[in-house]
This record gives structure tokens, C-alpha cells and sequence, in this order.
């Protein structure tokens, strides 16, 4: 029940200030690709279990299916890009983390960026059609800011290899009741290897990723009118509805039916509360 895939769908630009908190601050993965573009202030970035430091004029590229989690500092500006996966098949295959550092080149992908947000608001004829295009134009700068020698290479080690596999097997698995264990035996390792690991990559550990992936789906899904709250339960593996209930209580101070009545989920739950147990 989570977001798939829909070339068909708008595409969409927005500020940092205007996003809701957890949407981004938990570990999820989507439908479309995901354009970060911070021009100002710092943020912390999970990617495929691998945590980054993002600074001014950084740009994160991550394509339709990553698994991430996004925390701006509290004095950081930027936009977010979204654009549905099949729109254009100029965007890359693999995350990209690009530090901008010519001053042209940062003002071409700001300008691109205000240029569609100006579209997004006037709401004229052929609008998403306009920002279509805009965004294949964001996509040729991407390119073109790889070539130039933009890109900041990502760490490839053993540890590293073993998070991408996880956050891959995060993101197909999730709804089902698996644990934790049964993920590190489906990638041939023990769960204490897997969860040492973890903390290392992302300073988190591998019940909390699981936990956080299960949490943003229950919030987006809460936040819609429909399915019932048992339904959802069902749905991301949970064997009954009292065991969710105490699950997103624990998480974020409400229960599902307050969250669905219009309530505000917490900040991001320590990782030390909150487990998940099959």
C-alpha cells in the first residue's frame, strides 16, 4: 500500500521550511525521484544505510526505490525536487551526492528551481507539462555537474555493501512480519554482525531502521481517510491491531486514531524505544 510508481503524476517542487517533519526525518523509500538542493545552513542524510554530512550548495540526488531519511539543520534553505520515476530517462540509476562548488553552476540549478516553483504557483495553461520539461532540464544539469567532477564519491567497503543490501531488502520487505534476524539470515550474516554494522554505516541500529520504515508507512497511510486502522496493521506485518496501537503510542505519544483525527506525531522516536519483535 505504500506509493508506486506513476509517470503520470505531477511534478513537484517545494522549500525545505514547507515539509512536515517526519515525512523526510524517518527512514523511507518512494515512488518518485527525490531532488535536494540545500544552499544554505547543514543536514544529516541517510542513504541505502549509509549516513553523510550535507553542507551549502549540495546537491543529493536519489532516484525512485532509494531508502533514506533527510534532517535539515534548523538554520538550513534549500528546494526539493520530486519528479515521478518514467517522466524522463535522463535522471541517473544511483544516488548521487554533488558538492557545487562553482558559483555558476549553483546559480543555474537555483534558478531552474525558483523558475518551477513560480510555475508551480501561478497554476497556468499546460503547467505540468512546463515543469516536465523544467525537470528534464534539472536532470541535464545533474549530468553535466557529474562530468564536470561534481560528484562526491560514496564509500564502498564490506560494511558498507552489507547496508545497501539491507536497505534494499528494507524497502521490499517491510510490510511482511520479518525480524530482524530473518533479514540477516536471507544476507548470510548474524543479527548482531548486522546490527553492529548498523550502527557504524548509520548510527542506528537494524530493529530501529525496520522500526522507522514500518512507522513512516503507518503515518503516511494514517494521515489518508482510509484503510481502517486494523487494515493498516495487517498490512505492515503487525499480528494485531492492540501490538500497532502500542507500536506508533510508543513512537510518537498518539495513537493511530489520534494521528488519523488530526493529531501531530512526535519528532523521530529514540531508537531505544519502540522495538519491533516478530
Amino acid at each position: 500500500m505504500s506509493a508506486a510508481p506513476d509517470s503520470a503524476a505531477p511534478v513537484r517542487v517545494a522549500s525545505l521550511g514547507s515539509i512536515s517533519g517526519w515525512r523526510y526525518r524517518l527512514l523511507h523509500d518512494r515512488g518518485d525521484h527525490t531532488l535536494i538542493w540545500l544552499t544554505r545552513g547543514q543536514g544529516r542524510v541517510i542513504v541505502d544505510g549509509i549516513r553523510r554530512g550535507l553542507g551549502p550548495h549540495n546537491a543529493l540526488f536519489l532516484p525512485a526505490g532509494t531508502l533514506f531519511a533527510f534532517e535539515p539543520g534548523a538554520q538550513s534553505l534549500g528546494t526539493v525536487l520530486h519528479c515521478p520515476a518514467g517522466r524522463t530517462g535522463l535522471w541517473p540509476m544511483d544516488p548521487l551526492h554533488l558538492r557545487v562548488r562553482e558559483g555558476a553552476a549553483q546559480g543555474e540549478l537555483t534558478g531552474m528551481l525558483d523558475a518551477m516553483q513560480r510555475e508551480q504557483g501561478q497554476d497556468r495553461l499546460l503547467m505540468d507539462e512546463a515543469l516536465g520539461a523544467q525537470s528534464s532540464l534539472a536532470a541535464v544539469w545533474l549530468q553535466r555537474q557529474c562530468a564536470a567532477g561534481a560528484r562526491d564519491a560514496l564509500p564502498d567497503s564490506a560494511a558498507h555493501r552489507l547496508m545497501r543490501l539491507y536497505a534494499g531488502a528494507l524497502s521490499a520487505g517491510f510490510r511482511s512480519d520479518r525480524g530482524v534476524s530473518d533479514y540477516a539470515a536471507a544476507l548470510g550474516v548474524t543479527a548482531t554482525h548486522l546490527t553492529r554494522t548498523a550502527r557504524a554505516c548509520c548510527g542506528m541500529t537494524a530493529v530501529a531502521m525496520l522500526a522507522e520504515r514500518k512507522l513512516h508507512e503507518a503515518q503516511r497511510l494514517l494521515a489518508l481517510p482510509e484503510p481502517a486502522v486494523n487494515r493498516i496493521a495487517e498490512a505492515l506485518g503487525f499480528n494485531s491491531a492492540p501490538y500497532f496501537t502500542r507500536f506508533i503510542r510508543s513512537h510518537t505519544g498518539l495513537s493511530p486514531t489520534e494521528i488519523r483525527n488530526g493529531g501531530k506525531p512526535g519528532a523521530r522516536a529514540p531508537q531505544t524505544r519502540g522495538t519491533l519483535h516478530r
